[in-house]
């Protein structure tokens, strides 16, 4: 996994790809649903990722998360070092409980007076 973050707070360069809801509200304590680190997905989300997400699996703490979904109980987990032909890290979907955190509290918003 040379150059990618295998836990859940990859931040990128490209700020471009930062999500539209995102923007329009205040960052919560609550991470999203669905979090990706594959810049490609539309669950790719950049602020997010900086606040490093946390994930426990099955009551265990995971680091090797490419993405996950609470609401449908799954997580994508790196297969080693295989790679797809695009470059992609293979991985592997595991059913069960889905818990997100953040690592570091949101940062608070200046308030416009």
């Amino acid at each position: 996994m040379a150059g990618r973050a295998i836990i859940l707070y990859e931040v990128s360069s490209s700020a471009n790809r930062a999500s539209h809801h995102a923007e329009s509200q205040p960052m919560s304590d609550t991470p999203p649903d669905r979090l990706s680190t594959n810049q490609k997905s539309p669950y790719y989300n950049e602020e997010v990722l900086a606040r490093e997400v946390g994930i426990r699996f099955n009551g265990v703490e995971k680091n090797n998360i490419e993405e996950y979904c609470v609401s449908e109980g799954w997580v994508k987990i790196a297969a080693g070092k295989a790679r797809d032909r695009f470059g992609n890290p293979l991985t592997i979907t595991h059913k069960g409980t889905v818990e997100p955190y953040f690592r570091h509290p949101a940062k608070p918003v200046a308030q416009e007076e």
